[in-house]
């Protein structure tokens, strides 16, 4: 993480990936106990199943944890102005993300220079889980 300055960052240009390792039961399980979201649906899987779902998912805010990750890991997060995703689909244990990002946009507004990043998260075929827009003042 560094303090990103506007003249050294182009549109188009990428951001380094964050890949994520395979989530597992465990995963879900820790964070539902940092988040508070206990919803069965997480960590239950025959209660998954019940729902009609093929067994338990991530929660969507793990997922974009994981952005979060990315972002945090590009600008000091005092730069960091706005964040926030989309869910776009489920993601599931053993599944493997990479978070990227994208220059979208530059831009000065009553004297302050920003930039404006498009961020997702995506699975190992390439199938979007969630995306989004990081705002970094600089």
């Amino acid at each position: 993480m560094s303090k990103i300055e506007f003249d050294k960052y182009e549109v188009g240009q990428e951001l380094p990936p964050i890949k994520v390792d395979a989530i597992t039961h465990a995963h879900l399980v820790r964070y539902a106990g940092a988040s508070g979201d206990f919803n069965p649906i997480h960590n239950d899987p025959d209660f998954a199943r019940k729902t009609g779902l093929d067994g338990t998912i991530a929660h969507g805010m793990f997922v974009m944890a994981q952005i979060g990750r990315l972002c945090t890991s590009w600008a000091d997060q005092k730069q960091i102005k706005e964040f926030g995703v989309t869910f776009k689909a489920m993601t599931k244990p053993g599944q493997k993300l990479t978070c990227s990002g994208k220059i979208k946009r530059k831009k000065e507004e009553n004297g302050e220079k920003l930039l404006t990043v498009a961020v997702e998260a995506s699975d190992e075929s390439g199938e979007v889980k969630a995306s989004g827009e990081l705002v970094v003042s600089c």
